[in-house]
């Protein structure tokens, strides 16, 4: 995985359950690289993140690129999500600046969105990758609101879940997160490919 993000692993790997059969980070695998996120959209920097690792290791390498859109706030974060508050990511910082930014606005919606990109090289059908996305509406709370997840999970009232992805239990959480049906997505479309071949 194009990560060092322990969040992200854990709930990656929840998801996918038996889908693959080892995922592991960068620092498991002795990488030190850093891919520069230079992309106007989720799936352009999950695309770079991808290929910058299968590059650079020669394994197949699952990126995943995601952030909060607020609507009040013309989309951002948006790809600039992890680092809102500046550099390095800080999600305490990110999550006050969102609260400063949103006091006294009246439209609270939102949405999680997510594209993952898994990178294998180029193979006898001219392909290099498959992609998935996702995504999930919800509202801005206006105070941090359960203990669980992690970023901006405690600010984000899923409209699904009718809580915070700060109070849900991972399991739902995971079953309608933006993340979530990223990954589905991406596995639906690999098991396509395998099927169109044999």
């Amino acid at each position: 995985m194009a990560s060092n993000n322990q969040g992200k692993l854990r709930e990656i790997k929840q998801i996918l359950g038996d889908g693959f059969f080892e995922l592991v980070t960068l620092n498991d695998i002795g990488l030190e690289i850093k891919i520069e996120e230079t992309e106007n959209t989720f799936f352009g920097n999950a695309f770079l993140k991808a290929k910058g690792v299968f590059d650079a290791c020669g394994l197949p390498c699952l990126a995943d690129d995601s952030g909060l859109c607020v609507e009040a706030l013309n989309g951002d974060p948006g790809v600039q999500s992890a680092y809102f508050a500046g550099y390095p990511t800080d999600n305490e910082k990110n999550n006050a600046l969102l609260l400063e930014k949103m006091k006294g606005v009246t439209n609270r919606n939102a949405k999680f969105v997510s594209a993952v990109v898994l990178h294998f090289g180029e193979n006898n059908y001219g392909e290099s990758h498959i992609a998935g996305s996702g995504e999930t509406t919800g509202k801005i709370l206006d105070k941090l609101t359960g203990e669980g997840g992690f970023g901006y999970d405690p600010l984000f009232y899923s409209d699904e879940l009718k809580c915070s992805f700060g109070e849900a239990d991972p399991e739902e959480k995971n079953k309608i997160s933006h993340r979530g049906r990223a990954l589905k997505d991406l596995m639906t479309k690999m098991r396509r490919a395998l099927f169109a071949r044999t």
